[in-house]
């Protein structure tokens, strides 16, 4: 079943791929798989909304019941049923989205889909192959060679997304969490450049889904 749905995604890719370039169709397709899922993203951020929302009167049951954890579990369930919404509403959505970005990455990193050679892998962006790593483009020109730069154009390209989204978060705790979005750069530098493709545009959909659907923490 997976390599069915792997293939589908597989074969769409290329076919488009035929038509605007490998690099388009691979942004041209994560942007339409994110799409997809937007409806799963307003009701996630509407779930996240109603926490923010109830918050202080989730902390004032927490307070009242401190000694009766059955008696806050219950209260607490009343208080979100009663704005019409549960304590795991955003929960459902997320996991739902989660085979979504399964699918679309594993196109972009597998050496062979449903027992044949991924050849998108084999096609090449702005001169360099959309299979090679990091590593190679600078094993084979150097540092600063063609390959290289292209791979770190990329990084900051994902430093700058990285940085947007780590100032949305606000004030966290512990603070070392506002470093996390930063992981996709480093990521990046171990994956094939058609996934560090994917990553950018869908880090890059994620921060602007964040700006315009979710609250801002204080």
């Amino acid at each position: 079943m997976f390599d069915l749905v792997l293939e589908s995604a597989y074969r769409l890719i290329t076919g488009l791929g035929s038509f605007t370039g490998p690099a388009l169709a691979i942004v041209l397709f994560t942007l339409a798989v994110r799409a997809l899922l937007l409806p799963l993203a307003v009701r996630q951020a509407s779930a996240v909304k109603a926490r923010l929302r109830l918050a202080p009167k989730v902390e004032a049951l927490r307070r009242r019941y401190a000694r009766d954890p059955e008696r806050l579990l219950r209260e607490t369930s009343a208080l979100y049923r009663a704005e019409g919404t549960s304590m795991f509403a955003g929960l459902g959505p997320a996991l739902a989205q989660a085979p979504f970005f399964l699918v679309t990455y594993r196109v972009f990193v597998s050496v062979t889909i449903a027992g044949h050679p991924n050849l998108l892998l084999a096609q090449s962006a702005l001169g360099v192959p959309l299979g090679q790593h990091f590593a190679a483009a600078v094993a084979g020109g150097g540092l600063f060679g063609a390959p290289a730069l292209v791979f770190l154009g990329l990084f900051v390209l994902l430093a700058v997304v990285a940085w947007v989204t780590s100032r949305r978060m606000g004030e966290v705790r512990p603070r070392a969490l506002r470093l996390m979005p930063f992981l996709t750069v480093v990521f990046a530098a171990f994956v094939p450049l058609a996934a560090g493709l994917y990553l950018l545009v869908s880090t890059a959909w994620t921060a602007a889904e964040r700006t315009l659907l979710h609250p801002r923490p204080a």
